[in-house]
This record gives structure tokens, sequence and C-alpha cells, in this order.
């Protein structure tokens, strides 16, 4: 009898150190578990913390973007009006420098290079041929010759091809003048040193601003 209190003993015994383990084992895989989910939890409140600050910046980002779209559009109209009025002033100097020149020969000295011209014509538009278009800012007849005067507010080298041009688009839309001798002049109320040496070299007049009156420089002339 007392043989099988100890076997119940031990066989009891045995049974709570196996649960005891087991429940241990348990406690732990729970510990482990509860572990988890706090550190789930701690990356997921992370997570949106970094997630409502990226919605923050990014929409930050498009109000700047809204701005700088808005701040852009009002500096193209501020350069649009600033380009309108340039040009605007860039064709009143035009306009004037034009108007001074033609003032000059039509009350003025009508000679050069040996010619006296008895006719004058400015802004000279007409109907031209196709790939000949051009407009002439002041021409100057008699009954031999034609000079055809391109007006510059301030002459720059470039400006002596526009003149040389004057040639080839001249006598194709004025062929009525052909049998006539064809003189260049380049008129401004400034010059630069090397426009006036192309001048020269390509056998164009120079008219220049002194005062009130005008100078030229004829030295040079050819005929075209």
């Amino acid at each position: 009898m007392l043989v099988l209190e100890k076997s119940v003993i031990f066989a009891a015994n045995s049974l709570l150190k196996k649960t005891y383990m087991e429940s241990s084992k348990e406690n732990n895989r729970l510990a482990a578990l509860e572990a988890y989910l706090e550190r789930s939890a701690a990356e997921n409140a992370e997570f949106k913390r970094m997630h409502t600050d990226a919605l923050r910046e990014m929409q930050k980002m498009r109000e700047f973007q809204a701005k700088t779209s808005l701040e852009i559009d009002k500096l193209r109209q501020a350069q649009a009006q600033t380009d309108k009025q340039i040009g605007g002033m860039s064709n009143n100097q035009g306009a004037e420098t034009t108007e001074f020149f033609y003032n000059s020969f039509k009350y003025g000295d009508k000679k050069m290079f040996g010619e006296e011209f008895d006719e004058i014509f400015t802004e000279e538009k007409r109907k031209t041929k196709k790939g000949f278009e051009d407009e002439y800012d002041i021409l100057l007849f008699n009954g031999r010759a034609v000079c055809v005067v391109e007006v510059k507010y301030k002459a720059d080298t470039s400006d002596v091809q526009d003149v040389l041009r004057k040639e080839r688009t001249f006598r194709a839309n004025f062929p009525e003048h052909n049998d006539k001798k064809l003189y260049l002049a380049l008129a401004s109320k400034t010059f630069h040193r090397l426009t006036e040496k192309a001048c020269k070299d390509n056998g164009i007049a120079i008219i220049k601003q002194v005062g009130n009156t005008v100078a030229i420089y004829d030295e040079n002339m050819k005929v075209f």
C-alpha cells in the first residue's frame, strides 16, 4: 500500500512538473507574442506617423508649386508687358529716326555721290515678289539713279548685310528702275567703328546725324 502511494505521488509530481514546464513554455510563447505585438504596434504607429508626415510634406510641396506657378505666370505677364513697352519704344525710336532723315533729305541737301536727287519717298511698301519681300525706309530718285537708304536708330555691323540685300530685292520689286544706277546707304544716329568700316568696304554710303543736320560720307560709295 505504501509503495502504491509513492508511485502515485511520483506520477503526480511528474505530471505537475510536466504541466509546469508546458505552462512555462506557453507563458514564454505568450510573452514573445505580446512583445511581437507591441513591436508591431509601435512600428505601425511609426509608419502611420511617417505616412502622415509624408502626406503633410506632399501638401506643402503642392502649395509651394501652386504658388511658384502663380509667381511664374506673374513674371511672364510682367515680361510680356515689358517686352511690349520696349518694342513700342523701339518702334517709336525707329519711326522718329526715319522721319528725321526723311525730313533732312526732303528739306535739305539731296546730293550724294555727285547725283542730285529730286524725288524722295519714305517707308515704301508694295506687293513684293515671293522670296524678295522687303521694306524700304527711304528712296531717292532722279532720271538716272536710285538710292536706297536703310535707317537704323543705332547701326550695327549686322545691318550692313540688310543693306546689301536691298540691292537684290529692289531690282526684283522695282523692275521699272533696272535701267538706273543703284546706290545704297545706311543712315543712323550712331555708328560703331567696325560698322563704318564694313560700310566703306562694301561701297555703302554712311549718313550720320550731326546736331539737327546730317553728314554724308560717300567717298567709298559705289554703283550696284
